[in-house]
């Protein structure tokens, strides 16, 4: 079966996620650790979390996936945005220990100015700050769009960033579909190629991840704009082929399109009838 949902609001807290998933045709879902725009996480209740696991071992919700805020930014050129970032992470992660063996996705940062070295010298070292070794968590690099100073707009600067950090080995990635056709990346004409690039740079066996997203924008705009699945210029048939490529169809994947829960419900139900298995 097709392992697909969306971006839920955390809110009313993780069995109230798992119902809502169910109820819109989703088997999996993604939501923020902390309010998206930064701030404080809100405490886990235990009973709760307690209540929401029980419920995901007997509906089979599996590949629960966290997002950093967007604010974060660790490699920013202003030491109180890094620490802000690393404290976040930090606390992320050590939360994501209730959810074991889930995964946490975020947005590699813009280095402002320094430069893409720079820049992914930062990240690593924050990762290596956050990671411990035993932890469960996966955490996830997002290929990003490109856009201004942002880093991860490129499969190499996401794998000089891998090759940095001393626990790899929890490193995968989330690939998101609008960033990587804003970036440039030729999805719609060039699926396996854009793949077979990938796996030579990065290797397919690192995503474990897809955020389905069509675009606003044309290939290679850089400006990072979702669109509903089917309305923007990633088109329904190369979802079509997304969803059912051999090397990403029994992979998780998570819409982030700006849809209203009636909406994600149709877009699941259309992605499922897409999926051949």
């Amino acid at each position: 079966m097709l392992n697909i949902g969306c971006h839920l609001s955390s809110s009313k807290g993780f069995l109230a996620m798992g119902r809502t998933a169910l109820k819109i045709g989703a088997s999996t879902f993604q939501f923020f650790t902390r309010n998206p725009r930064g701030g404080s996480a809100k405490g886990i209740d235990p009973q709760d979390m307690a209540a929401f696991l029980e419920l995901a071992r007997e509906k089979g919700i599996t590949s629960v996936l966290a997002h950093a805020a967007y604010t974060l930014n660790p490699c920013s050129a202003e030491v109180r945005i890094r620490n802000f970032a690393l404290e976040s992470m930090a606390d992320d992660l050590a939360r994501m220990e209730h959810l074991p063996g889930n995964m946490y996705n975020f947005h590699p940062g813009s280095h402002v100015g320094q430069g893409v070295g720079a820049g992914i010298a930062l990240i690593a070292t924050q990762l290596d700050a956050v990671m411990w070794p035993g932890m469960s968590t996966t955490v996830l690099l997002e290929t990003m769009s490109g856009k201004g100073s942002e880093i991860g707009g490129t499969f190499r600067e996401l794998r000089e960033i891998i090759d940095r950090v001393g626990m790899a080995e929890r490193l995968g990635v989330c690939f998101d579909t609008c960033h990587v056709h804003d970036a440039g990346y030729d999805i719609v004409g060039d699926l396996d190629g854009v793949l077979a690039e990938f796996d030579a740079v990065i290797g397919l066996e690192r995503i474990l991840a897809v955020h389905l997203n069509d675009s606003l924008h044309p290939r290679g705009s850089r400006k990072d704009r979702h669109a509903r699945i089917g309305h923007g210029h990633i088109g329904l048939e190369t979802f079509g082929r997304i969803v059912n490529h051999p090397a990403l169809k029994n992979l998780p994947f998570y819409l982030e399109t700006p849809n209203e829960l009636p909406g994600y419900a149709e877009e699941i139900a259309l992605l499922r009838r897409m999926w051949r298995g």
